[in-house]
């Protein structure tokens, strides 16, 4: 069964920080592990999670695992993400449409923050 991994972020006017979510996408099909690999953005930015979705079920995804690119599951994550999930799974009843948990909870985001506050 063909993985799509669809990574979201919330998306900004300034296409520089848009881009971080473009070099993440680009590492993770460089390591491999699944099928497609998209990005879309919640708002603000293109591609929409509708139309990354699309892409996924273009190249052949049967389960499309949206990851938010976010640090805590506030409304954007549970309520937004959420529902973006339900319109896709109707959408694409032959495809299942997983959401997830956001970044902020893993315990190595604890040495991200670290290694950052050290380096200044």
């Amino acid at each position: 069964m063909a993985t799509a991994l669809l990574l979201i972020a919330h998306g900004s006017r300034n296409p520089e920080a848009n881009a971080d979510l473009v070099q993440l996408a680009d590492e993770v099909r460089r390591r491999g592990g699944f099928d497609v690999v998209e990005t879309a953005y919640l708002e603000l930015a293109e591609p929409t999670i509708g139309r990354a979705g699309e892409r996924c079920a273009a190249q052949g995804a049967r389960r499309v695992v949206l990851l938010p690119y976010f640090l805590s599951a506030g409304v954007h994550v549970r309520d937004d993400l959420g529902r973006h999930r339900d319109e896709l799974a109707a959408r694409y009843p032959e495809i299942t449409f997983v959401l997830a948990e956001p970044l902020g909870p893993h315990p190595l985001l604890l040495d991200i923050v670290m290694q950052r506050a050290a380096a200044v």
